[in-house]
């Protein structure tokens, strides 16, 4: 017979041997009773199913029994019993953990629908918000030039903040074109954990002004009496002595004329808790100055025989569809763009057939055809693999709509 401590490392190598397919079903069964009823298994028990599977008879009642407490290799056997008790506990506590955090509906669109953690909803002006957080460097886009330090580094320094009801899908693709649109980058793609700490791989910008026109226009400046707030976007009428051109303002700036009063400073007290100030497009302070804008082909001579221009503001009022989805997300309802997949419910389907509005109440507000988009298709419209739809519903109804569709 062994000394007790080689006899103990005896124990603890045959309980690790046989205690591998006894963990494994104690795993087994704490996730599945945790992911399928809710209820979670005494410990008590699993340790006795775990020890019986080990091939010693009785359990746990096994160290009361006088034929092992008495036989030559006791503490071999009794330190194998309780090594494959604590391994088969702690590899059912992990499956109880699993099964309540696995999704339910396991899809890769489920797996990206995940919310945020709790933890991370903050107060913000009032309302309910996600702060995301740049962690890490900021890798380079493959296939494109490495990005600038000073951009790389502005870039790990931003925070954005979010509607806390945004899935993290989603609020992956508002970071994405909040990051294009700030920073003017060529591409970008980012991933966002559950704690909202988010990884980006950015492109830098490979152009500028052609970037902000779009096709079938130029860009041409010209001298003119801007007016004060004009900023970027807005659409103006230039008057010219040869035509009135409408356009759309690229970029404007003013001259100074007087040197601006200085004024001695004053220190800023910030306050940590306050919300951050709103980001807003820069606008112009009024005056001589010049602007670019974007015109059709036919007006850009006209802009560039003009030594000095008038510019009108053209109203742009309150657009209809923005009143339209105002009102529906004040109702509780999202709008969604999805794919139809192959071999889907859907797929080969006409709407009347599918019944989509009785059975997964959504409406179908648009289908893209090869020919187009088609826009309140009517009942006979019929779906195919590879087109893509525009629905209308409630967050649970377009989650349930988006796995039939898939």
């Amino acid at each position: 017979m062994a000394s007790l401590p080689v006899e103990i490392l005896l124990g603890i190598y045959l309980g690790l041997l046989v205690g591998v397919i006894p963990a494994l079903a104690s795993w087994a069964l704490g996730f599945a009773f945790k992911y399928f009823t809710g209820v979670t298994l005494p410990g008590f028990g699993v340790a006795v199913l775990a020890i019986a599977l080990a091939g010693v008879s009785g359990g746990l009642l096994a160290l009361a029994d006088r034929s092992i407490t008495t036989a030559p290799n006791a503490e071999r056997v009794i330190t194998a019993i309780i090594l494959v008790g604590m391994v088969s506990l702690y590899a059912h506590s992990k499956g109880d953990q699993m099964g309540a955090t696995f999704p339910k509906r396991l899809s890769l669109q489920g797996l990206r629908d995940k919310r945020l953690s709790a933890d991370v909803v903050e107060l913000v002006g009032g309302r309910d918000e996600v702060r995301i957080r740049v962690v890490g460097d900021v890798a380079d886009m493959e296939g494109y030039p490495p990005l600038p330090e000073s951009l790389r580094a502005e870039i790990r320094g931003g925070e954005w903040t979010f509607p806390v009801d945004l899935r993290i899908g989603e609020l992956e693709a508002r970071m994405e074109e909040r990051l294009k649109t700030e920073f003017d980058l060529g591409d970008v793609a980012v991933s966002i954990d559950e704690q909202g700490r988010a990884t980006v791989v950015a492109a830098p910008p490979f152009s500028g002004l052609s970037k902000r026109v779009g096709d079938g226009r130029h860009a041409v400046s010209v001298e003119a009496l801007l007016p004060t707030g004009l900023a970027r976007n807005d659409e103006v009428t230039v008057l010219t002595p040869d035509a009135e051109v409408r356009a759309t303002v690229v970029s404007a700036t003013t001259k100074r004329t007087e040197k601006p009063v200085e004024t001695p400073e004053e220190p800023t007290v910030v306050d940590a808790d306050a919300p951050p100030a709103p980001v807003r497009a820069p606008t112009t302070d009024g005056g001589e100055g010049r602007l670019t804008v974007a015109a059709n082909r036919a007006d850009v001579q006209a802009l560039l025989r003009s030594e000095s221009a008038k510019v009108v503001v053209e109203p742009r009022g309150t657009r209809r569809e923005y009143e339209l989805i105002s009102l529906l997300r004040r109702a509780g309802n999202r709008f969604r763009k999805l794919s139809i997949a192959g071999e889907g419910a859907l797929d080969g389907v006409s709407l009347r057939e599918a019944r989509v509005r009785d059975t997964y109440g959504v409406a179908v507000l648009a289908v893209r055809k090869q020919g187009g988009w088609r826009l309140a298709p009517q009942g006979d419209t019929e779906l195919a693999a590879g087109e893509a739809v525009y629905a209308v519903g409630t967050t649970d109804a377009l989650d349930a709509f988006a796995e039939a569709v898939a």
